[in-house]
């Protein structure tokens, strides 16, 4: 890869760290909860092939100091909306991954005027699609988990490039209180009109079952699709095989299924077809 842009947008008091990759329509790229934009060292070079893709670290989290403000996924998809508007582009597509995809989907709900295609990796769209052990995991979330994770690449990555090293405790306990915030965003799931495309792991941290929850909200998978494509829906299925939650980002499959989706035309009407 060629050596990106990078730069720090003064929004809603962070200076939130961004890198610009290739050129072409706009990409931005949103990593999971503990994550930086590094997370996507193998992903990336695919998807910056033939589009510019902006890879973001979000509040707290990489190169983006934190502020006095919970996490929430509610103001990080703001974060990401005024993002799009600083760097000058009417609308961008939106890819995410865990957090990352949870951040998306709240960017194309609170701006859906911005959002031009949504990717959503390994996300549900309420609590509760997660797999009990999931939340359980979540609930659990604090400063403590600061031992186990110095013992990680998470950790790691981290204190590599944060600008203070020893705010990761504070993290914990932030990103603790925002996982066992309740959510079910079903409702507003249905009143987007923007293309989505759906990827999860035959063993992610939510069901198969979620995900075609999730797809027939979108419009998808309530009929056949036809001959002649006429039962098709604008929004698209994966399901990734021999897949997991953790392992999802760094197979060449997800960029397989992402580029193609990207690439296509965006449909002709944008009427709502459910």
């Amino acid at each position: 890869m060629t050596t990106p842009t990078t730069g720090y947008a003064p929004l809603h008091g962070l200076n939130m760290y961004y890198e610009i990759h290739g050129e072409g329509q706009p990409l931005v790229l949103l990593h999971g909860g503990f994550g930086l934009t590094g997370m996507f060292s193998e992903l990336l070079p695919l998807l910056a092939a033939n589009r510019q893709v902006i890879a973001v670290d979000l509040q707290g989290h990489g190169r983006t100091a934190d502020i006095d403000r919970p996490l929430s996924l509610e103001a990080m998809g703001d974060d990401v909306a005024a993002l799009i508007t600083y760097l000058g582009f009417e609308k961008a597509d939106v890819m995410g991954y865990s957090m990352g995809a949870g951040t998306a989907l709240r960017t194309a709900i609170q701006h859906p005027e911005l959002v031009n295609k949504l990717v959503l990796v390994s996300f549900p769209f309420k609590r509760d699609g997660w797999y009990p052990e999931m939340v359980a995991g979540m609930q659990q979330m604090n400063a403590s988990a600061l031992e186990f994770m110095k013992n990680t690449p998470i950790y790691a990555n981290y204190i590599a490039v944060a600008p203070n090293p020893d705010h990761f405790a504070a993290l914990c306990d932030k990103m603790g209180a925002m996982m066992r915030g309740d959510y079910d965003w079903g409702t507003e799931v249905t009143e987007l009109n923007m293309p989505v495309l759906l990827v999860y792991g035959d063993a992610d941290g939510a069901p198969p079952s979620h995900a075609a929850q999730f797809f027939e909200l979108l419009g998808g998978g309530k009929r056949d699709g036809s001959w002649d494509n006429s039962g098709m829906s604008k929004s698209q299925l994966a399901i990734l095989p021999g897949t997991t939650h953790y392992t999802i980002i760094d197979l060449p499959a997800l960029a397989a299924v992402v580029t193609p989706f990207l690439d296509a035309p965006m449909p002709a009407a944008m009427n709502d077809e459910r």
